[in-house]
């Protein structure tokens, strides 16, 4: 009896170290400021490709599952302003979500030192940020 409890004992211990918490910080290689650079705006007949930009507009994705833009995060045009924008990712789904985009969901694409922002529209409209380092 004394036996079967110090084993129980010792499961419960075992499956608690591996439970993960949901308030654990993200791990990934999103975490960081990037530059805006490219941006692609198909005319509607998918012959659109990505045309380099001269932009301060900047996102930051934090480890707590955070971005922050020094612009309007869901306007792909709009380049840095007065107006900044806050929201909140996801890894498992790459997805952004912002109030400011009336919670419409951005997706993104994570490739190396490059975000891929695809924005909901009709035609292909896309902004690729580079890493700052």
């Amino acid at each position: 009896m004394m036996k079967n409890r110090i084993v129980l004992m010792a499961l419960l211990g075992i499956v608690c170290a591996c439970t993960k918490s949901d308030s654990s910080p993200v791990k990934s290689t999103l975490v960081g400021s990037w530059k805006l650079s490219e941006i692609l705006a198909d005319p509607g007949n998918g012959s659109g490709t990505f045309r380099a930009v001269t932009s301060n507009k900047t996102i930051t994705f934090d480890n707590k599952g955070n971005v922050g833009c020094n612009g309007v995060i869901c306007d792909m045009f709009n380049d840095a302003s007065t107006k900044a924008s806050i929201g909140t990712y996801s890894v498992i789904d790459a997805t952004i979500t912002s109030a400011d985009c009336a919670n419409t969901k951005i997706n993104y694409v994570l490739k190396n030192d490059t975000v891929i922002l695809i924005y909901p529209c009709i035609e292909a409209c896309k902004a690729k940020y580079i890493r700052l380092r």
